[in-house]
Order: structure tokens, then sequence, then C-alpha cells
């Protein structure tokens, strides 16, 4: 395939990918992507002109996508609303980009016989309790409990459909929870670290005990190529990394990491359906493909993010205080 269009690769995971892409591949990259707040064209800077396209646009545009999936071999679809908070307080446009985008880039991929595969996330399976040893896997029942999480479920099963249905050539994954460079300071982990280097404090959602499995974006970008070119159509494979860690550690070893007392940190009132535990079974995919992760110590890949965000504060500056201002306004 030497053609891959990205949807939504202005964003936190597809920008990373794309810079994958680019230092992995001799594949030529376009990316399609809206830039609302979320995404940042700062984000793809310095990709060399030859081999990297950007469009503005909507996925939900029909004639915009079915002009650009003709021209692509394999489409690669990050586009998404995907803050749970703003989900809870405006669930309109996750149904739109989530589920009607989705639709619109099935269509395309249908008509022009493109290879697709279809990101998602571990959310769409609900939570675990904290003290239960369970993970996720390929066959776990799906659990949304967000409208974010619902639509992402929905726009899998719209995929598993087309597959079934048309005979889309198409693959699926699941991932944990991400961290790295580029990603929005309103998620959790930039928006501590940027809490302290700006002279603050972070801000923990409640007691800090819900527990989320994190994967570097970089490993998250490995899994997802390897998928396109060796996955099974049809298929669905989760990637994880086995990086459990509650969220009170998290701060607590950003804070370690930052030369701060660990319990440098202010509790905030916990968000509404708070999901308890994420875990991640990545079994298929290290069996069946051969994936490994480079970032298997997490403390080592929070310890990279944490150079990254302190040597490209101009990236990220312009977004903090309208986030902060907006997390006030709900107390948190």
């Amino acid at each position: 395939m030497t053609k891959i269009l990205v949807t939504g690769g202005a964003g936190f995971i597809g920008s990373n990918f794309v810079r994958y892409l680019i230092n992995h591949t001799d594949t030529s990259v376009t990316v399609l992507d809206k830039l609302t707040y979320a995404g940042n064209r700062e984000s793809l800077r310095g990709l060399p002109k030859n081999r990297f396209t950007f469009v503005l646009g909507d996925i939900c545009d029909a004639s915009l996508v079915h002009e650009l999936v003709r021209r692509n071999d394999l489409v690669v679809h990050f586009a998404a609303e995907s803050h749970n908070d703003n989900s809870l307080r405006d669930p309109s446009t996750f149904i739109s980009t989530n589920l009607v985008g989705t639709y619109t880039l099935l269509e395309a991929v249908r008509r022009y016989g493109t290879r697709y595969h279809h990101i998602s996330t571990d959310e769409v399976y609900g939570d675990l309790a904290l003290e239960d040893p369970d993970r996720f896997t390929e066959s776990s029942p799906y659990n949304p409990s967000s409208p974010y999480s619902a639509t992402k479920a929905g726009s899998d099963h719209l995929v598993r459909a087309w597959v079934r249905s048309f005979g889309v050539e198409a693959t699926l994954s699941n991932c944990s929870n991400n961290y790295g460079p580029y990603q929005h300071v309103e998620k959790f982990i930039p928006r501590q670290i940027t809490n302290v280097l700006d002279g603050g404090r972070p801000r923990l959602y409640g007691a800090g005990l819900n527990v989320r499995d994190w994967i570097h974006v970089d490993d998250h970008s490995s899994a997802v190529l390897l998928i396109t070119t060796e996955g099974k159509i049809g298929e669905t494979y989760l990637i994880g990394a086995d990086g459990e860690r509650n969220n009170k550690e998290v701060v607590e070893t950003i804070l370690e990491l930052l030369g701060q007392p660990r319990d440098a940190y202010d509790h905030v009132n916990d968000r509404a359906g708070h999901d308890l535990r994420y875990a991640i079974d990545s079994t298929k995919l290290r069996m069946e493909l051969g994936w490994r992760p480079i970032f298997s110590d997490f403390n080592t890949g929070l310890a990279a993010t944490i150079e990254w965000y302190q040597a490209n504060e101009a990236w990220w500056r312009p977004q903090k205080a309208q986030t902060e201002a907006t997390y006030a306004r709900v107390g948190q």
C-alpha cells in the first residue's frame, strides 16, 4: 500500500501515527481533519511535502470522503470526538462524528474496494472492578457507560456489519489509554504535567483510585501498522502494553519525575459515571502477529513524555488557559 488516508490525522494519536508512517515506511500520507479544538496543524509541522498532504474537511462530507478514498489504497480511521466530559455535556457531536462519519467512510471504502482499518477504544467494554483479575479480550461483551463510548461501540458494530453484509475489507483495533507527545492538555497526563510546569498543582478526580491501562502512543502506532499489513480481514485486535496504574499513582510519579513532593496535588469532584478500571489482554495481537511494545516500562515512557512537554511549551501553551477555564467552571 503506497497511499494511505488517515482521518483525524491532526489529533493526538492520529498525528503520531502519521509521523510513524513517514519515519518507518515509504508511503505517501493524506490527512483529512476537521480541525476541531482537538486537532492542531502544528502537530504535523515539518513533514516532507513530497509525501504528506493535508486536507481540511469533515468525515461526514460524503463527496469529499469519496474523492479521497478513491485516490488511496488504505484508510486508517482515527477521527472521533473522544472526550468523556464533553460527551456528557453535549452528546450530539459524538453522534454525528463517531456514527455518521464512520458510516460515510464505510460507504466510500465499500464503493471503491479500499482496505480499511478502524481505530476504537477499550471504553466500549465498560469497566472492571478494581480488584477483578480479569482483563478485556476480543470476546468481552460491549457495555459502554458514556455517550462517547456508546458512539464508539456503535461505530465498531457498523464496521463489522459492513464486513459481513458487503464484504468490506476491514480490521478493527481497540486500544487502552494512550500517552505521549502532542496530546491536548485537557487529557489527564498532559494536564497534570503542564499544571506542574505552570507552577500549579495536579488535580485528581475523587480518591484517584480509578485504574487505566496506559500505552505509549508510538507503541499504538506500531501495532496499527502491523495490523494493516498482517491482520486478518474482519478480525479485532486489542492493543495494550500491560501499563495498569491508578490515577493517584500516575500523578505521584509525575510529581516525583518533576522533582516535586509526591503529595503536592489537590482532589476535585469526581466525574459522573467515572469508569473504575480498564485492562487490556493483548495476547491475540502478540501471539498471532508477533507485536511487542517498545515502552514496556511506564515510568520510562512517562519521563520521555514529560521531557517533550518541557521542550515544547510553544505547542501546548495556546491551549492551556482555555482548558483550565473550562474545568474551573465545573469545579474540576
